[in-house]
């Protein structure tokens, strides 16, 4: 098995993973909402979850091959014509809200557990990101490539030292069937992790520069299991570790999980999570921008204009990143969270749907 054929199947679910992981997997606020709240019976959120996000991925590194297009517009242009910019609305509202709450919750995490004042860790993020995005692809992915080890590294390490301690309670929950914080029905637990997967089908496209190099209907289906695998094992890290503490409202209700339980831990743990989430925003927000230029890019091909510069890439980055914080400061993240659920179907409609319909033609014609 040569080195060009593992960065083929394993590259995308690295990109996907990473872009995931700093929407809500560095916290664990999103695994209490889609799984861990509903207790012995979470992890059926969290088999759906496995299942959604390798068919999207599955069918997205299919659909890029087969018509050889490699950002969301041309992409979704092949499947649902001018409705595409609707993706894109929900797309960049989606990016805003991640943007700006994984900014101030970075800032906030890196005070607390580094010292430093929120501005000066907000800051070193919008450098960082600007930096990668002025240096283009290939780095991004090498660093977001040792970003993933690093950070599943790291939640290993939470893991172990959480289940060392909370094993006989995290056992007794499953034992007891303890839903007690909250239970929920079969069709209801299904759902809950397909909205989930709805809310996320925005990360595909940060990912699609690297589905240029899939070669085969085979390995569009082994990436894209790979890909489900690489994100999804962090929410079921995350959920077991939780399950340890359930039904405590002082870990179930925090806006912050992760840092709650960690906090009867060694003070080291603290300030690798911060490093952790630190660099989870670094990682959402170059994938997101990134995606956004590509896109851009495709548009300046196809009218035969010069490419953009790596210094206008840095600039669009950087300009996004402080449009988000600006907006999250006069109340687009209430506006936008009101109207979060209502974006995911949206996403459901024009992007999930679609490659469903074509599922067929991609993967059995």
């Amino acid at each position: 098995m040569n080195s060009s054929y593992l960065k083929r199947i394993f590259l995308p679910g690295i990109i996907l993973q990473s872009v995931l992981i700093g929407g809500g997997y560095a916290t664990g606020r999103e695994i209490v909402e889609y799984g861990a709240k509903f207790g012995a019976n979470g992890w059926i959120c969290g088999v759906m979850i496995f299942f959604g996000f390798s068919l999207m991925a599955m069918l997205s590194m299919e659909a890029s091959r087969i018509w050889k297009v490699y950002d969301y517009k041309s992409l979704l242009s092949k499947m649902v014509g001018r409705a595409w910019v609707l993706y894109e609305i929900a797309y960049l509202l989606g990016a805003v809200l991640i943007i700006a709450v994984m900014a101030s919750a970075a800032g906030a995490i890196l005070h607390s557990t580094m010292g430093f004042e929120p501005w000066v860790g907000v800051l070193i993020i919008v450098l960082l990101v600007g930096f990668l995005n002025y240096k283009g692809e290939d780095v991004i992915a090498k660093l977001e490539t040792i970003g993933t080890i690093a950070l599943f590294a790291a939640y290993f390490i939470f893991a172990f030292v959480v289940y060392q301690q909370r094993s006989d309670q995290m056992w007794s929950v499953f034992h007891r069937g303890d839903v007690s914080f909250q239970s929920s029905s079969m069709p209801s637990l299904l759902w809950t992790g397909i909205l989930y997967v709805g809310y996320n089908l925005g990360v595909y496209p940060a990912a699609m520069f690297t589905y240029r190099d899939v070669q085969s209907r085979r390995e569009s289906v082994v990436a894209g299991f790979i890909a489900g695998l690489l994100m999804t094992v962090p929410w079921f890290i995350t959920y077991f570790a939780i399950m340890g503490y359930y039904p405590d409202a002082t870990i179930l209700a925090s806006s912050v999980p992760w840092l709650e339980i960690l906090k009867s831990f060694h003070p080291a743990l603290i300030v690798v999570f911060g490093i952790v989430v630190g660099w989870t925003l670094v990682e959402t927000a170059t994938g997101m921008i990134h995606a956004f230029i590509s896109r851009i890019e495709v548009d300046l091909e196809e009218r035969k204009k010069k490419k953009m510069s790596k210094l206008t890439r840095a600039g669009i980055a950087t300009i996004a990143l402080v449009a988000s914080l600006i907006l999250a400061q006069v109340g687009i993240i209430d506006l936008v969270a009101k109207g979060y659920e209502a974006l995911a179907y949206v996403l459901i409609l024009v992007f999930a749907v679609p490659m469903l319909l074509y599922s067929k033609k991609l993967l059995i014609d």
